[in-house]
């Protein structure tokens, strides 16, 4: 009889343990969709930039702003998504941020549908993304340091949620490409239809952590707890923020001259160009993915890997105008994709596992505000230097990876 009672509840703490199992699987899958549907909302409609041009009669400059507008809005909101987060729950403020995006790029999809003037509403509509994306993406970060309280299954997480950043990276260029070849707004549809998933998965598997008979912290104690978080740690907390957008500014302006080069240079447009653009971005999302299985809570090797990673992306940006092939540009872009790949994942760790609850929401989002910063920014830069030589784009990226690798080496201090 005692056997039998032992063995049986032994079979309920398995069967416990299997649904645990399964349930944060469903955790993570969810807070992978969200980074995951906000990059493919930017970057596949990269590619698609020259073909946009040709379909709406706008300059390589105009549809650079397609992109800008996106970022420059978040820029702005994220901080108070951040804010609202920390204060009501993250997931109140993920579920609205979701659905403004879907509507954003319906907005964006009709008026290219419909208008014959379509320009100033798809721009519209990516204004309402941005203001979506402001509120959902960079609450994952916070959000994951309130789920996962063990710090190397907190930064396992985070890596994943890094991975699946970069992973839509990979497919932007691919997806983007072969939904404009049916139809050129086709990407623009999509955003609705991948927003709708989340919101499922969000509504289902995601919980707020948050006490329902705690009274959220008055603004005037919220402030008292940021600028005492700012005093502690003001010297690591800019160079993170500056590291992140300058990482963002490389990335985005090198994929905007990539995109640019091989479709006017070389003729490689559609799925082959997305094909090869998606090839240096696997191997950064490779990279975020075994780095963030690596560092797990170890800070100082996080430090070291931000440096060694600026510095390979800068050696690889040095290099590059050094041959006009397209595999060679390709390889130098899949070497600086490494050392970005490298240094987000460390970067997202360090900030997220350092900080206390109340104030994680607004400073996450503070530096996710930085990166929006870089994405913003590296596309139209990127177009107005191409009009001139080529040492001018080169050597503005080399001087800011030198700048991020010096602010990494003497401002990142673990202990």
């Amino acid at each position: 009889m005692i056997n039998v009672l032992i063995y049986k509840g032994m079979d309920m703490y398995v069967k416990t343990e299997e649904n645990n199992i399964k349930q944060k699987q469903w955790v993570i899958v969810t807070l992978a969709s969200i980074p995951l549907i906000m990059t493919l909302g930017n970057s596949m409609l990269i590619p698609v930039l020259p073909l946009m041009e040709k379909e709406l009669d706008i300059t390589k400059v105009q549809s650079s702003y397609i992109i800008t507008v996106y970022s420059v809005v978040a820029i702005f909101l994220i901080p108070v998504a951040g804010f609202l987060s920390d204060r009501y729950g993250r997931k109140k403020v993920i579920i609205p941020a979701l659905i403004i995006t879907a509507i954003g790029g319906g907005i964006a999809a009709f008026a290219a549908w419909k208008s014959e003037h379509a320009f100033p509403f798809i721009l519209c509509g990516r204004v309402l993304q941005g203001i979506g994306a402001s509120g959902a993406m960079p609450i994952v970060f916070p959000l994951i340091g309130d789920m996962f309280r063990r710090e190397s299954e907190a930064s396992e997480t985070l890596g994943l949620i890094e991975t699946s950043n970069t992973v839509g990276k990979v497919l932007s260029p691919i997806l983007g490409s072969l939904l404009a070849s049916f139809l050129w707004f086709l990407p623009f549809v999509s955003i609705p239809v991948f927003c709708s998933i989340s919101i499922i998965l969000v509504v289902i598997f995601i919980k707020d952590n948050n006490n329902k008979e705690d009274e959220p912290l008055s603004l005037a104690t919220f402030r008292s707890y940021i600028k005492e978080t700012f005093k502690q740690h003001y010297r690591w907390l800019i160079a993170i923020f500056i590291i992140g957008a300058i990482l963002m500014f490389m990335l985005f302006g090198f994929l905007f001259y990539l995109s640019t080069v091989l479709e006017d240079n070389f003729s490689y447009t559609g799925v082959i160009k997305g094909m090869l653009l998606a090839v240096p971005l696997l191997a950064l999302s490779l990279t975020a993915y075994l780095i963030g299985r690596i560092i797990k809570d170890r800070l100082t090797l996080m430090k070291w890997i931000i440096f060694a990673g600026i510095v390979l992306a800068g050696v690889a940006i040095i290099i590059f105008p050094l041959s006009e092939r397209p595999f060679f540009l390709l390889t130098t872009f899949l070497v600086c994709g490494v050392g970005i790949g490298a240094a987000l994942p460390c970067l997202d760790a360090l900030i997220t596992k350092s900080l206390k609850k109340s104030v994680r929401g607004t400073i996450i989002s503070i530096y996710s505000a930085m990166r929006f910063v870089g994405v913003a920014a590296g596309p139209p830069v990127t177009a107005f230097l191409m009009k001139k030589h080529i040492v001018w784009f080169v050597g503005l990226l080399a001087v800011f990876a030198l700048a991020a690798g010096v602010l990494s080496f003497r401002h990142i201090d673990p202990e």
